[in-house]
């Protein structure tokens, strides 16, 4: 393969219906852990015009209020309501109350190896976990930009200045690599909601979102556009309304945006809805974990970690390196030292992350906050896959 190329990744804003599918999952898996550690649920979502559905399987001791927590979540984005009225849609659910077969409190603070060894993984899944030098979270950089982007459409003093805009937007950043290494920014396109009212013609909106969100974050990134940079600002007019009333939604399509804007492999598993028990959702944790502090120990300027689970087993049956050339070791020698300094049996990957935990400890929720701008390289919150505590260990 060639080292000069373009690779464009994708964000998109709260207010997207999948994202609003993806919140409401993961507020709902925060709803549950804060009341009950040892809760078990899987929560997945679909959305479409004035209609949300829920469905929700669980094992756990405490109150539900899963429509309350859906509303909170939709009242928060802030649509309009000709858009999505938080309190008039309709919300259908679907329930299983597994609790009596498959409810376990475990303590796994005070499991012994042996009790770890005996919590298995209840799926077969091949995860990856990636990092490289890019930027300084480790992450590749048109991701990363397309989520600063984003995360810039939504702050809410942009919207008090262009009082015209909706939550639902989308942006897709292109970067042109030279050697390997990113050159320049090639293109940005963004698509954004307004109101049917009072709305601006093309050429304002465009100088609008240029010189108050484009602009502003390209200047802040390590490489910059120039005179040959594409913007698309709306290009195929104007998105009246958006959100939920103009496209549907559904938990975990937005796999690509949630880890590495597919410049990396990953799973293909939603990583919303899913409680810390999950494998597929916490390997590709563990997986990332352990690719940032290889990569931040100088092992190699680009990695990638696979683990691969099997249905019955503790930790992974197999674990591979690729370092695309890039090793200061072979990859062979990496993988040895992360078996070394990580355990990935799921069990201990809960306990050393206390992925069970944050949500009682974080009263504006844990998962919730993921499921908007990645999971992967968010420096933003105390994250703790994002760590590179085991740097100097490894190196």
């Amino acid at each position: 393969m060639s080292d000069d190329f373009i690779f464009t990744s994708e964000s998109v804003t709260t207010g997207h219906p999948d994202k609003l599918c993806d919140q409401v999952s993961d507020a709902i898996v925060d709803h549950f852990l804060s009341q009950d550690p040892n809760a078990g649920i899987i929560a997945e979502c679909a959305v479409a015009s004035g209609v949300l559905f829920i469905s929700a399987h669980y094992a756990y001791k405490g109150g539900l209020a899963i429509p309350d927590v859906a509303r909170a979540v939709i009242r928060g984005i802030g649509y309009p309501r000709e858009v999505f009225d938080a309190d008039a849609c309709t919300i259908m659910t679907s329930f299983m109350d597994h609790t009596e077969r498959h409810y376990r409190e475990l303590d796994l603070d005070a499991l012994d190896d042996a009790g770890l060894a005996r919590i298995t993984a209840r799926d077969q899944v091949t995860v990856f976990g990636y990092a490289c030098d890019q930027t300084e979270a480790l992450m590749p950089l048109p991701i990363s930009i397309a989520h600063t982007l984003v995360r810039r459409l939504d702050e809410p003093d942009l919207h008090t200045e262009l009082p015209y805009l909706l939550p639902d937007a989308k942006v897709q950043v292109g970067v042109e690599y030279r050697g390997g290494r990113p050159l320049r920014i090639h293109s940005v396109a963004l698509e954004t909601s307004q109101h049917e009212r009072g709305g601006p013609g093309a050429d304002r909106l465009q100088s609008d979102l240029i010189h108050g969100v484009i602009t502003p974050v390209l200047a802040e990134q390590p490489v910059a556009p120039d005179g040959d940079t594409h913007y698309f600002i709306n290009p195929a007019g104007p998105v009246i309304g958006g959100g939920p009333a103009v496209h549907s939604g559904l938990t975990g399509r937005k796999t690509g945006i949630d880890t590495y804007g597919e410049y990396a492999r990953h799973s293909g598993a939603a990583l919303s809805g899913k409680d810390p028990m999950r494998i597929d959702r916490v390997g590709a944790y563990a997986a990332r974990y352990a690719a940032k502090n290889a990569v931040a120990a100088g092992l190699a300027a680009e990695c990638e970690v696979q683990l691969s689970y099997s249905i019955g087993s503790a930790g992974p049956v197999s674990l591979r390196v690729r370092t695309f050339g890039t090793g200061t070791i072979d990859d062979a020698g990496i993988a040895d030292r992360l078996r070394q300094t990580f355990d990935f049996r799921i069990g201990a990957i809960v306990r050393d992350l206390r992925l069970r935990n944050l949500p009682a400890e974080q009263p504006l929720g844990f998962y919730r906050r993921l499921a908007t701008y990645g999971h992967m390289g968010r420096t933003d919150l105390d994250v703790p896959w994002e760590r590179i505590d085991r740097a100097d260990h490894l190196a």
